[in-house]
């Protein structure tokens, strides 16, 4: 992760997402169905049976009054009968549902009607429809069983579909983060299909090229300008040697040597902007780098090396461009902060500290940019330094980070990469002021 990056949330896999939005689907649709379905299968079941009581209460009424026999199951004033079909009006039949439980019979319909005038028998006849409803258990279990085979069909083939999705934007995803990070040249490359997806890749693809057209230009201008300033400056630090000793010639002569380290930073920014730059790797003290780094700065520095009784503690990397790091940070923590500043060597990590304001927020969140010191409290400058540091740390492999201590003051962490096995028997050296000299 990059050091200037804020720590990304914790992510469900969209795969799983869509998975469970179509497994939720699903069963919202198979619950929807089950329910339609048997409400209408009831319904169904009790108007065929109220259909077949009516029915049957004409037929057996008329068998009754032409021949004074019951058919079809036929009962005058049965004992079950419900309350509210005891006293049907005259010569009009009736229906009602009875969802008493005997045994294997009920729920059922009663249907009624009087064999003659008031006051004679109620003739009534009971469908029951329990073997109707038992179908209608065993069409529900049915139904269950087979929505639950395809829910499990369907969601393999949601998440395997899911998983095409979420690859391709992951695809798309990766590539502005290289992008972010730095990678000009990333591409998310042509995508199938012509759907949004397509669409976002195609986007972030011409966001690159654009970006990518934008930076070069910005830094060729840069090269060309500190390149076009080189020579005039070089001039004008030869003039200033012809200048009769004084005042005047000690204040241009002052001058013109901060035009020159602006250009020469300049130039090393291009320089590294175009990835011209390579280290060159050696076998060396850490201790004795950084102590020499602080000794040609020329300002007091507190330092505390961690040494080792047995053998030096030895690191691989370019000690030229190491002694620049070390350099740029100190001049930025005397010129920004405020005294001690102290310079702490341990095993494969170099840490500057000093205690003034402490770096601004914005820089702790963006990184340093280019001549933006970032607050007016942190003094005057070009906001070239921790851009060069920065620069030479990614060249050797090296993470740099910016922090503000919890007491006040700003924190550079300088973390060298390839640790080597710990050495043992370790103690910490006098811390002692040094001097450049």
């Amino acid at each position: 992760m990059h050091p200037f990056s804020p720590l990304q949330p914790a992510r469900v896999s969209l795969r799983w997402k869509i998975a469970a939005l179509a497994a939720t689907t699903a069963c919202l649709v198979v619950a929807a169905v089950g329910v339609l379905v048997h409400v209408w299968t009831a319904k169904d079941i009790r108007s065929r049976a109220e259909a077949q009581a009516f029915n049957s209460v004409y037929s057996a009424v008329d068998t009754y009054r032409r021949t004074g026999t019951l058919s079809d199951g036929a009962e005058l004033d049965p004992a079950g009968l419900p309350v509210t079909l005891r006293h049907p009006a005259d010569g009009l039949r009736h229906t009602a549902y009875d969802g008493r439980v005997n045994g294997n019979v009920g729920p059922s319909v009663w249907a009624a009607q009087r064999v003659a005038g008031p006051g004679s028998p109620v003739l009534a006849i009971q469908v029951n429809m329990s073997t109707e409803l038992h179908d209608l258990r065993r069409l529900d279990a049915s139904m269950a069983v087979a929505s639950l085979v395809a829910l499990a069909a369907a969601v393999p083939l949601a998440v395997y579909g899911a998983g095409l999705l979420g690859r391709r934007l992951q695809r798309v995803s990766e590539t502005a983060r290289r992008i972010s990070a730095g990678d000009l040249d990333a591409r998310t490359g042509p995508t199938k299909g012509r759907d949004e997806v397509a669409g976002i890749a195609a986007t972030v693809d011409l966001m690159a090229d654009s970006l990518g057209r934008r930076l070069r230009t910005e830094r060729q201008f840069t090269a060309d300008v500190a390149h076009e300033l080189r020579t005039p400056v070089g001039g004008l630090l030869a003039t200033a040697d012809l200048l009769p000793p004084g005042e005047t010639e000690d204040l241009l002569r002052a001058r013109v040597r901060d035009l020159r380290g602006l250009v020469e930073d300049l130039l090393e920014i291009s320089r590294l902007d175009a990835g011209a730059e390579q280290p060159v790797r050696a076998r060396v003290p850490l201790d004795a780098v950084v102590s020499e780094a602080v000794a040609r700065t020329g300002l007091d520095t507190e330092v505390t090396v961690t040494t080792c009784d047995e053998a030096v503690q030895t690191v691989e990397t370019d000690p030229r461009r190491l002694e620049r790091i070390v350099s740029n940070l100190l001049v930025n923590a005397h010129r920004h902060g405020n005294t001690p500043v102290r310079v702490t060597v341990e095993d494969r990590k170099v840490v500057v500290r000093d205690h003034g304001p402490g770096f601004p927020p914005d820089l702790l969140r963006h990184g340093p940019r280019r001549f933006h010191t970032g607050a007016a409290e942190r003094g005057s400058g070009h906001g070239l330094g921790l851009t060069i540091a920065l620069g030479q740390a990614r060249l050797l492999g090296a993470e740099l980070r910016l922090d503000n201590a919890p007491d006040g003051g700003a924190v550079a962490t300088l973390r060298l990469p390839n640790r080597p096995p710990a050495l043992q028997n370790c103690y910490e050296a006098e811390r002692t002021p040094m001097h450049g000299g």
